[in-house]
């Protein structure tokens, strides 16, 4: 069995402009006489590997506590494309998916520097689809990301963003990316793998 982590190391991690970038703050160490190494972290929730939840754009959307488990762990399909994913490279993408297994078509990770579009977007919430992940630090355009999230969130679809697919061929794996239980929260980090289906 070969699993691929697919998260971003936290404290050198990409930050998405104008969010804090993470700090960890040394309590004690051993080196210094302590009997134990101890550290604290502060960081926003979208940085590195992340979730969003409804409530990052939905002031009545669910936080990342109320989303299913089931959304962020199961069969999901790799895909690389680079540029603007258009509504017809979206339909593509879920076409193959399904032939490949249709359990993995509810979710989809995009390998590549892939800017998913508006309709792209449509075409996903149509289809029902439970995740979608990308490399960016967001889904949809870096200078306006509010739309796609806007469409893909209102059907709460999990947006797993900040995913590292290098090495990962395209094809079905099982996905884990489970986030930190933050009760109240509008995304969460999260330590992204995949496993590969023997």
């Amino acid at each position: 069995m070969k699993v691929y982590d697919i998260s971003q190391e936290v404290f050198g991690c990409e930050v998405f402009p104008g969010d804090p970038a993470p700090e960890k703050q040394i309590i004690s160490t051993m080196d210094e006489g302590s009997l134990y190494n101890l550290s604290a972290i502060r960081m926003c929730a979208h940085n590195g590997t992340h979730v969003d939840a409804p409530y990052h754009f939905y002031n009545d959307g669910k936080k990342i506590d109320e989303m299913p488990l089931e959304a962020f762990v199961g069969y999901a399909y790799v895909a690389e494309h680079n540029g603007v994913l258009t509504s017809e490279d979206a339909i593509e993408i879920l076409d193959r998916a399904r032939k490949a297994s249709n359990r993995a078509s509810k979710r989809i990770l995009i390998k590549g520097e892939a800017t998913v579009s508006l309709d792209a977007a449509k075409v996903f919430a149509e289809a029902g689809v439970l995740l979608l992940g990308n490399e960016s630090q967001t889904v949809g355009p870096k200078e306006a990301p509010m739309e796609v999230h806007l469409e893909l969130l209102k059907k709460e679809i999990v947006l797993l963003e900040g995913i590292r697919l290098k090495g990962v061929d395209e094809g079905v794996y099982i996905l884990n990316a489970a986030p930190l239980n933050l009760g109240g929260c509008d995304g969460a980090p999260c330590r992204a793998v995949l496993v590969e289906i023997d």
